[in-house]
């Protein structure tokens, strides 16, 4: 039996108020905070506790998530003052879950270890629907032992559960998870463009694509909506063209050439800069119509 855990959630938006809703199902005594009333407010209807202010939520925490949208907010509710590292007592296990620069991630791991807290970088793959069916798929980066003691939280929020590596480890997976993900979108997307430019059925040319080498999760879940032309997020254009930067600039820490994901980026932001960053990431799919004259 999973033993029951305190603790404090900050950042409860798309994907934490269902993430923090399921570790109150799991068992565990949630308290949240969010700069949004109304995020704490849902968090109270599906049984977990509201806190006034980042302080007030770590106070008594055995365990402190966050899940927030980049790297200065990581940086701000950990680093700042009234956050995560001064009001934590020493022990305290910080899982970050945001999608961030894994060079954050080390800023924050190297300044929790001199406050005798353990961090993990958890970021995690899924969009909304994974974080409300706890289907996430987490990519965890720290000490394996403190990986071992989270493991049991994670359970509650996602299927898919590995340790790949040291501290920004699991950062550098999601940046490659995200520019493999954005490039299916534009391949879907110009599949789609050309079927129906040439005359074909593109529901029927994605159902045999589907079923074939080339079949991936995007074709599964996705393929119907995108021919459909509906966008609704899901994950927003907005978030995976700051995804996008954090893999752009991850290859230049490494040092490494990735001219695939350098075009992605720019799709992404055309999409953005067409005043689509409201909408799902299948969005693409209107930037290749666009560049074909058929938007």
């Amino acid at each position: 039996m999973t033993p029951v855990r305190d603790v404090a959630f900050i950042g409860l938006g798309i994907m934490g108020t269902p993430m923090a809703a399921n570790l109150v199902r799991a068992g565990h005594t949630v308290t949240g905070y969010d700069v949004v009333p109304g995020a704490v407010e849902r968090l109270v209807a599906a049984g977990g506790h509201a806190a006034t202010s980042v302080a007030d939520a770590v106070e008594g925490a055995g365990v402190v998530i966050t899940m927030l949208p980049n790297h200065p907010q990581v940086e701000e509710v950990v680093l700042g003052a009234g956050g995560v590292l001064e009001s934590a007592k020493p022990g305290t296990l910080l899982a970050d879950m945001s999608t961030i620069r894994p060079e954050t991630s080390l800023q924050v791991a190297a300044a929790a270890a001199e406050k005798g807290i353990r961090v993990l970088d958890a970021p995690v793959s899924g969009g909304e629907a994974g974080a409300k069916q706890a289907a996430l798929s987490i990519m965890v980066g720290g000490e394996a032992a403190d990986f071992e003691a989270a493991k049991p939280l994670f359970a509650a929020l996602g299927t898919t559960i590995v340790h790949v590596g040291p501290h920004g480890a699991g950062q550098v997976v999601k940046a490659a998870n995200q520019l493999v993900v954005g490039g299916i979108y534009a391949l879907v997307s110009e599949a789609i463009v050309l079927m129906e430019g040439s005359g074909v059925d593109p529901k029927t040319g994605l159902d045999v694509l589907a079923g074939g080498l080339a079949a991936n999760r995007i074709l599964d879940l996705k393929r119907e909506s995108m021919v459909a032309r509906r966008f609704e997020p899901g994950f927003r254009i907005d978030l995976h063209h700051k995804d996008m930067s954090i893999a752009i600039a991850a290859a230049r820490q490494a040092d490494v050439s990735l001219p695939m994901t350098g075009l992605v980026a720019q799709l992404v932001a055309a999409a953005r800069a067409m005043g689509h960053g409201s909408l799902d990431h299948s969005a693409l799919l209107k930037v290749t119509e666009q560049l074909s004259g058929r938007g």
